[in-house]
């Protein structure tokens, strides 16, 4: 299979796109299908939003008419609070490559759990998964942190602190989770994201000051010429060639390639982050790279400090998940069978007549309602946002969560999903092909995250 790296690496590089995207109010069919299969769902919801604003602990989990609250998971399966049963290929955005609660993690934490949660202390066999993470993802050092957003944070930290330099260069288009710095130009609408080759640096979100993003350049996807001449153009406050600090958000995909996406292209850069995977469904994340940027982490001098950071309860979790579960023989399996879901939604687009494009990497892909394939934001700007929700929708009525819950995020096929239930995937896609062919609402992309 050919692969083009642009659109992949976009796809699942760098977190990916993240946004929520508020659903027009219409009756759609499968909205009223949705309706009627969740009423429990809604009234938790109307409970909920009375203490919780629009009653989610994480704004992209809101949708309209009300977010869907589930009960349990087990496997590849998750159970809403309605009994629905769906098969799951979001996966905790990455999280859950394991599957849903494993046996082998379970019974890790559960044991650690009787031992102690968080001694404020290290615990004696943590080196032994800085060792895994170390040989893993070939890296001098790691650094324990708990979600990305604090490893993005801390590694933007070590990178300042160790060149002396202030300003960074982030992707358009790109998340790197909510802290400050990285929250600029995630998703900037038209009217703001200024030059093609030379983007505005847009904030995210109400409430982030310039203080806190006036040092952070923004590049266009996949153009190093404009890379370059940012680079050139700020000289004096970003880093040269001779000391130019390469960093690799591999939140998301070094749960999606065995060695991370700086094995699978061939690129070793001075830092990565990681984080969702390594843990089996716990919180935890880190930094790593070089010996030589790892090691100006003094103490006293560069910050790097949080209670839960290498708790022996995640911890323990991220032994089992490495060591039990997430083997180089079953990431490869559960890559063959995303490989066949692919293969299969590209055969069903070309036999439909569906203007879409599908890309495909490690355990992940992802489809573009879009005449053209998705090479950065601005080309991600022209997908049919609104078919992508159309296909959601119909997709999750029949029992099938097909990917994270918006158009620019992917499925994950874990390594406990079997043939059968990829064969079960495209006959829903099949089936609802042609409702979102003719569908012609649009859904708007909004700023925030």
């Amino acid at each position: 299979m050919r692969v083009d790296y642009r659109c992949l690496i976009h796809d699942l590089h760098y977190k990916s796109l993240h946004f929520v995207i508020f659903l027009s109010r219409s009756r759609d069919e499968e909205m009223k299908k949705l309706e009627k299969r969740t009423p429990k769902s809604k009234r938790i919801y109307e409970k909920a939003k009375r203490d919780v604003p629009f009653g989610v602990h994480s704004t992209y989990r809101y949708s309209e008419p009300y977010p869907v609250y589930f009960a349990r998971a087990k496997g590849t399966r998750l159970w809403d609070v309605d009994g629905n049963e769906y098969t799951d290929y979001n996966m905790g955005f990455g999280v859950l490559a394991s599957g849903h609660a494993h046996p082998a993690i379970v019974k890790a934490i559960k044991e650690q759990a009787e031992q102690g949660t968080d001694f404020g202390f290290e615990w004696e066999d943590t080196p032994k998964f800085a060792r895994l993470l170390c040989d893993r993802f070939a890296v001098d050092q790691v650094k324990l942190s708990n979600t990305g957003a604090e490893a993005t944070m801390y590694a933007t930290r070590f990178a300042r602190s160790y060149t002396g330099r202030n300003k960074i260069i982030k992707f358009e288009g790109c998340y790197h989770g909510g802290n400050e710095t990285l929250l600029v130009s995630v998703k900037p609408a038209k009217a703001k994201e200024g030059d093609p080759r030379f983007p505005n640096t847009v904030p995210s979100s109400l409430g982030v000051p310039e203080g806190f993003y006036k040092n952070t350049l923004v590049a266009p996807f996949n153009d190093l010429n404009a890379v370059e001449e940012i680079v050139q153009r700020n000289r004096d406050d970003i880093a040269d060639e001779s000391g130019f600090v390469l960093i690799f958000d591999e939140i998301k995909t070094c749960g999606k390639f065995y060695g991370g996406m700086k094995q699978y292209v061939n690129v070793k850069p001075d830092l990565i982050t990681l984080g969702k995977a390594i843990g089996g469904g716990v919180p935890i994340s880190a930094v790593a790279g070089k010996r030589k940027i790892m090691e100006t982490i003094v103490p006293g001098v560069v910050s790097h400090a949080g209670t839960f950071n290498s708790n022996p309860l995640c911890v323990a979790a991220g032994i089992a998940t490495l060591t039990k579960v997430l083997s180089r023989d079953a990431m490869s399996k559960a890559a063959t069978l995303s490989e066949k879901l692919a293969k299969g939604y590209q055969d069903i687009i070309q036999d439909e007549g569906i203007d879409a494009h599908v890309s495909q990497a490690g355990l992940s892909g992802a489809v573009a309602f879009s005449s053209n394939p998705v090479t950065d934001w601005r080309s991600f700007q022209a997908c049919d946002t609104g078919k992508w929700f159309a296909y959601c929708f119909a997709m999750t009525n029949r029992g099938i969560i097909p990917a994270g819950p918006s158009p620019d995020e992917q499925w994950t096929v874990s390594v406990v999903h079997t043939k059968q239930e990829i064969e079960e995937h495209l006959e829903a896609f099949k089936e609802v092909s042609s409702y979102v062919k003719k569908y012609e609402k649009p859904a708007e992309i909004v700023e925030a995250i």
